[in-house]
């Protein structure tokens, strides 16, 4: 059997929609592509192939047929099935729908683009929030990639449609990033926040800090085009209700009639920071001393605005590196994405 080894992790699912005979056309050529098998190289015969996976014979003799038509195998008789010698080089084909193209996002692409540079060709899409525009997209490009890479956030949508809209896609090609609705579990790879967890325990490690402010302010922005998660709320009253910190929740700096001293704001927005800060030099507060300022999500810039502001944020390079990691190793991956407190001058 030595060598029917490379073979032991073809991806076959029973709950796939696709027949299995392409399941295993699909899976050898991606294997090919990856150079996880070698041109040249010698398959497993009908027999072996259709003991080792429970199949039927006829639907291995189906799967090397169309191997055949794709002209990715040879067959000599009395010897068996190989892999062409004369393949052209190919790259995987990756769809990525993201829902917006924010510095974030960018983010994300870039380090996806930077650690499949070379392997994987990524065509890219943004939906805009939109679940019309997401499904008219996907549903064009059902055939042809051997991964989807979805981000789903939308502004408003049915989840049994969207369950039933992703059950199109082969489980084993399905990939979600940043956010995973609730009732959606089939997919290989899931590289997701916890919204909820996140938030509660960044302000649960900032608790000392924010122990010198009488009250805590969201910000959160009520964006129907292009909304925000409604557990980053969850999480923050679920903090606020646990340490028994007063606080509010508004959807615009411009609905705070005065900045108070002693008030932390708590901002999801980059216009709603820049505008807060703005009336806090009118209103000649320092920053970590009379008000705190604690952003949501990381960029370079808040590095050094007012001498640092705070920052909880996930690890967005992080995200595309895991998913580009899924796709190469062909290995399914479940997991939390890091998410962390950055404490600097504005608490």
């Amino acid at each position: 059997m030595d060598e029917f080894v490379d073979f032991i992790t073809l991806e076959i699912s029973d709950s796939s929609t696709v027949p299995k005979y392409k399941q295993i056309a699909d899976s050898i050529e991606a294997k090919v592509e990856r150079g996880s098998i070698r041109r040249g190289q010698k398959l497993p015969s009908i027999n072996q192939l259709s003991t080792y996976y429970l199949l039927s014979r006829d639907t291995v003799e189906k799967a090397y047929a169309e191997l055949k038509n794709r002209k990715l195998i040879t067959s000599t008789r009395g010897l068996g099935y190989y892999i062409s010698n004369s393949l052209p080089e190919t790259q995987l084909k990756v769809l990525v729908l993201f829902n917006k193209l924010s510095a974030y996002k960018k983010e994300i692409y870039n380090s996806m683009a930077l650690n499949l540079s070379g392997k994987a060709n990524l065509n890219l899409h943004v939906y805009h929030c939109d679940f019309k525009i997401f499904k008219d997209i996907l549903l064009s490009n059902l055939e042809g990639f051997h991964y989807y890479v979805i981000m789903p956030h939308f502004s408003d949508y049915d989840p049994d449609e969207l369950k039933e809209l992703l059950n199109q896609v082969p489980e084993e090609k399905l990939i979600i990033l940043d956010h995973k609705p609730s009732g959606l579990d089939r997919y290989f790879g899931c590289i997701c926040q916890n919204f909820i967890e996140d938030i509660f325990e960044a302000l649960t490690e900032a608790k000392e800090l924010l122990a010198k402010y009488e009250r805590l302010t969201l910000i959160f922005p009520d964006n129907n085009t292009y909304p925000y998660p409604k557990e980053i709320i969850q999480g923050f009253s679920k903090f606020c209700q646990f340490n028994s910190f007063p606080y509010d929740i508004v959807a615009s700096v411009d609905e705070i009639d005065v900045l108070k001293n002693g008030e932390v704001y708590v901002l999801i927005s980059e216009s709603d920071l820049a505008r807060l800060i703005k009336r806090a030099r009118l209103a000649k507060f320092n920053i970590g001393r009379d008000i705190g300022i604690l952003s949501y999500n990381d960029t370079e810039l808040k590095e050094v605005l007012e001498n640092g502001i705070t920052v909880m944020s996930t690890n967005f390079s992080e995200m595309g590196l895991l998913a580009s990691k899924v796709i190469l190793d062909t290995q399914p991956l479940h997991h939390k994405n890091d998410f962390k407190l950055i404490l600097r001058n504005s608490l």
